[in-house]
């Protein structure tokens, strides 16, 4: 199994985007890369902590390549934007990838130089994970649970992500 962390915007339809991929095994969501250890939402939404909202991702490798959850990724992200995603506004919705390997972060690095030249301005962070911290019990699965909850991931990209699936075994 394999492990990175995709900050993009609330973390409710970021987990909920992901886990519909075939091979990811597992998803928690969490805050990373911040100042402060075990901060709770309320911290992190006062926007001095420093903590992205952020999705860890377990996946197999033999069903699912880094390449596609990258490409999950950025159906979902809009990486024009800075400290916001939708109608969250705020340095915890800035959006990054986080990797743990060097092996990941240089097929992350290769991936977002090549796509990079495709927008004006790119603030997307890729860096290596420096800290991951849970989030609370109701922000895990919570749009399993709360089928109606808010999420800035259409429906639309959703069912694109959807169909990576089928991409992927038709390659």
């Amino acid at each position: 199994m394999q492990e990175i962390y995709f900050a993009g915007g609330c973390f409710w339809g970021m987990e909920k985007a992901l886990k519909a991929l075939d091979g990811v095994v597992e998803t928690e969501t969490g805050y990373a890369n911040g100042t402060v250890d075990h901060p709770s939402y309320e911290q992190v939404c006062t926007d001095t902590t420093g903590h992205r909202e952020t999705v860890k991702v377990i996946y197999d490798p033999a069903v699912v390549s880094l390449n596609t959850l990258l490409r999950a990724y950025f159906i979902c992200v809009n990486p024009m934007q800075k400290n916001q995603q939708g109608n969250d506004i705020g340095s915890q919705y800035q959006t990054g990838i986080y990797t743990v390997d060097e092996e990941s972060a240089a097929e992350v690095r290769a991936y977002t130089d090549r796509i990079r030249s495709n927008y004006p301005h790119f603030y997307t962070e890729v860096l290596p994970l420096s800290c991951f911290w849970p989030a609370e019990e109701y922000h895990q699965d919570y749009l399993d649970k709360h089928p109606g909850g808010y999420c800035h991931i259409a429906t639309a990209e959703m069912e694109q992500i959807r169909k990576l699936n089928r991409e992927v075994r038709n390659d």
